[in-house]
């Protein structure tokens, strides 16, 4: 069974995060953000945030922008253009237009934490992400790092 973690980073200390991170387990931050350097990361711009893992929890850090949700996608639902039901589906559709599927290496998924900024998991890419590799391998534990 792979356990995979999610966690968002807004509404939380350093030291809150990093310790949900460490109490897990993770062995990898694999940020799903489409944008890892915005001033308003603070502790979680991308790389310091490979610095704090590796120091702080002794975990890897990667970023993959693939597995982010298109920019015109995440506008157009700031902006109340599509539902929270129209973007899951979109953002679904580009997984599959991406071939996700084909460059997840599920084997490494164990300990792993998608990260974006999003404080709670229920309208958020991440719990999106999680769930389709979920149902793509089926093995797959989701826990979500809330404080």
């Amino acid at each position: 069974m792979i356990k995979l973690f999610t966690v968002g980073f807004t509404k939380k200390s350093a030291k809150e995060f990093f310790g949900l991170l460490k109490a897990a387990g993770i062995n990898k931050i694999l940020d799903v953000r489409r944008n890892n350097v915005s001033q308003l990361a603070a502790f979680a711009k991308g790389e310091d945030l490979k610095y704090f893992a590796r120091e702080l929890i002794d975990a890897g850090y990667e970023h993959d922008k693939n597995l982010a949700p298109p920019q015109d996608l995440l506008k157009r639902y700031r902006d109340k253009e599509v539902s929270w039901r129209e973007y899951e589906v979109k953002y679904i559709e580009t997984l599959n237009r991406r071939n996700v599927l084909t460059t997840i290496n599920f084997a490494e998924l164990d300990g792993s934490c998608l990260l974006c900024s999003e404080h709670e998991p229920n309208m958020c890419h991440r719990r999106l992400l999680a769930e389709y590799l979920r149902d793509a391998h089926g093995d797959i534990e989701i826990i979500h790092l809330i404080r």
